[in-house]
């Protein structure tokens, strides 16, 4: 088939999600290598983001590529109620590399299938209902892992997709700050919210946070930001859940976000860069603490692929990858280089309002008025299918060769971490040139 059949089947037969599905014409891809990938007529595109923030080893790894072959051979599927070699040596490399204290792991194939385990784990364990996560943050597209996710995406599927007992607090952005508050003089005021939250309702079981935001921003909090609300779980018996989809696996600079704050969480989930989205894997890792209670309570979860060996096998190769290679100290590295560049391009540009991150995941948010934050679209445009000015952008790089995420008001530069300085200034030189689009756009 030639590549307009491919799309035109893809669109009539295939949903396109998170998006109205008039109009929709997905590119082609036929192939991708390294940092790479390519279209149907060869043309080639810098993955500045990752695919969806996901493909951390660049495409093609060999190593993880021969370990999906291997264990394809020796054995590509078993009921999780048996046990596999795989499934034993993952978990081996995990107690070394996740943060300290989780012992205990539950294997699905998703972040989102990871979050919806965890919000049951936390339910069971506490005996407690309500879960608070934030406003500005994504955690899934399940029941319980939609209804906690505080992007205008929830507000689609509410009530019949929606579980009760969710409630939100606000989110932890410093340079739009939901409570109209300025750090440092502020002194934390989002994560006190949280505490009067949890003492003003009854039965909180956890507090569920991103601890960098995702889509949604690429949100850091100041440094006291997560060890205050580790101590506010602590001093209220709720537990604290850091869904580490994205930011985990050296996206960050470290091994895990919460390891920048040296805070150590009750359950952590994760997935993408876990096997480099080679196969779908999804991780929820709880204390022992928290596994110990099963031992004579009743573990009410579970589904098909769970531990898959498919999926295993290439998590063991992927950590191994990024071990060998040192790419968590690399994108501490290239990511201090990728913040210098950013840096200069918001000096040479009035629509962008800030840049921000850690390591090689970053944002460039673009404004309206710098003065006063204004967005050039609103949430409410993005669920109507409003042209988005930030889409414009994104299509302008990707004839340029320069594929990256946009997100309502800003762009999620998540490279793979194998990406070099030159690749990084490819990049930012694209943006350089079709950020005056958004400049021709700002208040005068």
């Amino acid at each position: 088939m030639t590549s307009d059949e491919i799309i035109k089947i893809t669109a009539e037969n295939t949903y396109g999600t998170w998006r109205y599905q008039k109009g929709w014409k997905p590119l082609h891809i036929v192939d991708a290598e390294g940092c790479y990938f390519y279209d149907g007529n060869g043309k080639k595109y810098l993955d500045f983001s990752s695919q969806l923030m996901c493909v951390s080893l660049g495409h093609k790894n060999k190593a993880v590529i021969q370990a999906i072959e291997e264990q394809a051979k020796k054995l590509p599927y078993v009921s999780p109620g048996f046990t596999t070699d795989v499934r034993a040596e993952l978990s081996k490399l995990l107690l070394e590399v996740l943060p300290e204290g989780l012992e205990k792991f539950y294997f699905s194939t998703s972040g989102t299938e990871a979050n919806e385990a965890a919000i049951k784990i936390a339910r069971m364990y506490t005996g407690k209902y309500k879960i608070i996560s934030r406003y500005n943050s994504y955690h899934g597209s399940t029941a319980a892992s939609i209804a906690a996710t505080g992007d205008p995406r929830r507000w689609l599927i509410e009530p019949s997709g929606k579980i009760d007992g969710v409630i939100f607090a606000p989110e932890c952005n410093c340079y739009r700050c939901p409570l109209d508050h300025h750090y440092p003089e502020c002194n934390i005021a989002c994560a006190n919210y949280i505490e009067h939250m949890i003492r003003n309702e009854s039965n909180v079981a956890a507090v569920i946070v991103e601890p960098v935001v995702g889509t949604n921003g690429i949100l850091v909090p100041p440094d006291e930001y997560l060890p205050r609300l580790r101590r506010i779980c602590d001093d209220n018996n709720v537990l604290l859940i850091a869904d580490e989809v994205m930011s985990g696996w050296g996206r960050t600079g470290k091994w895990f976000a919460v390891n920048h704050w040296n805070v150590n969480p009750d359950i952590l989930t994760t997935a993408k860069g876990i096997t480099s989205a080679y196969v779908p894997l999804g991780l929820t890792a709880t204390t022992k603490k928290i596994a110990e209670y099963f031992n004579d309570h009743y573990f009410a979860h579970g589904h098909t692929y769970e531990a898959h060996p498919m999926t295993l096998a290439p998590a063991i190769a992927a950590i191994n990858e990024i071990r060998k290679n040192n790419l968590v100290e690399r994108s501490f590295e290239l990511g201090k280089y990728l913040e210098q560049k950013l840096a200069e391009l918001k000096v040479k540009h009035n629509s962008i309002g800030d840049v921000r991150g850690l390591g090689l995941f970053r944002a460039i948010e673009i404004v309206k008025n710098k003065k006063t934050k204004q967005p050039f679209n609103t949430k409410q445009d993005k669920i109507n299918g409003a042209p988005l000015l930030v889409d414009k952008i994104a299509g302008e790089l990707m004839k340029k060769g320069i594929y990256v995420s946009p997100w309502l008001s800003h762009f999620v530069l998540a490279p793979p971490l194998i990406i070099t300085k030159e690749e990084i200034d490819t990049a930012v030189n694209a943006f350089d040139e079709v950020l005056k689009i958004a400049d021709d756009e700002v208040d005068k």
